[in-house]
């Protein structure tokens, strides 16, 4: 299962340079997210988490244009009813990693929530297992329309690390409500931690969506 190495659009270069593209923002604004968080957790760094959280609202924008392009040109292909649906479902579930990174950040931005320095390490590896979780999926996305061989590594590398964020998760939940901390700040980084965490399960889903399309494209 899983052996197909043809690109899905061979015939259409600027089509599947978008796609390129677009895989390529989901895993950038994995990879600055981790860097907000280092950044956020640093003294005296509001300048550049600004910056930041600049960069990642603007891979949002960006990768919302180039879905907006892809849906266009897709519809254009000579492509089956059911494979045509399937690929613009995985971009649409793709998108939505960027959108709630871009939300995550920007959360922390306007809320400024304080962050025990006991939990620091704790919210770094949680982000850091988040963000590899969506570079994967970025990954095992992008082979889907050129490579379905490798399709099924990456999307359990996605399952392992998602499994890993939600041990890390759990973990810092149990140190923040066993700690001192007045209740209105344990409530607001629960919420803070539970929509990072969203970020994997949103790539979880989009993991499992790619499995089933790419069962179908290799039948």
């Amino acid at each position: 299962m899983f052996k197909i190495k043809i690109s899905l659009f061979p015939k259409t270069k600027s089509l599947e340079n978008k796609i390129d593209s677009f895989h390529d923002k989901v895993i950038d604004s994995a990879i600055l997210f981790r860097k907000a968080i280092e950044v956020f957790l640093t003294p005296n760094s509001k300048d550049e988490y600004r910056s930041v959280n600049k960069q990642i609202k603007q891979i949002e924008h960006d990768a919302d244009g180039l879905r907006r392009e892809i849906e266009n040109q897709l519809y254009a292909q000579n492509l089956l009813p059911n494979l045509q649906a399937d690929v613009l479902e995985l971009i649409e579930s793709i998108d939505k990693i960027n959108n709630q990174i871009n939300d995550v950040a920007y959360k922390i931005y306007v809320e400024q929530p304080e962050i025990p320095n006991n939990l620091h390490s704790l919210v770094k590896n949680l982000c850091k297992q988040v963000a590899e979780c969506c570079e994967n999926m970025g990954i095992a996305s992008r082979a889907f329309f050129k490579d379905l061989s490798i399709v099924r590594d990456y999307t359990h590398k996605v399952y392992l690390m998602e499994q890993e964020s939600d041990l890390t998760r759990n973990e810092i939940k149990k140190s923040i409500f066993s700690s001192n901390l007045p209740l209105a700040n344990k409530i607001q980084l629960d919420l803070l931690i539970t929509e990072i965490d969203q970020i994997a399960d949103i790539a979880e889903d989009c993991a499992d969506k790619l499995l089933i399309f790419a069962i179908k494209r290799d039948i």
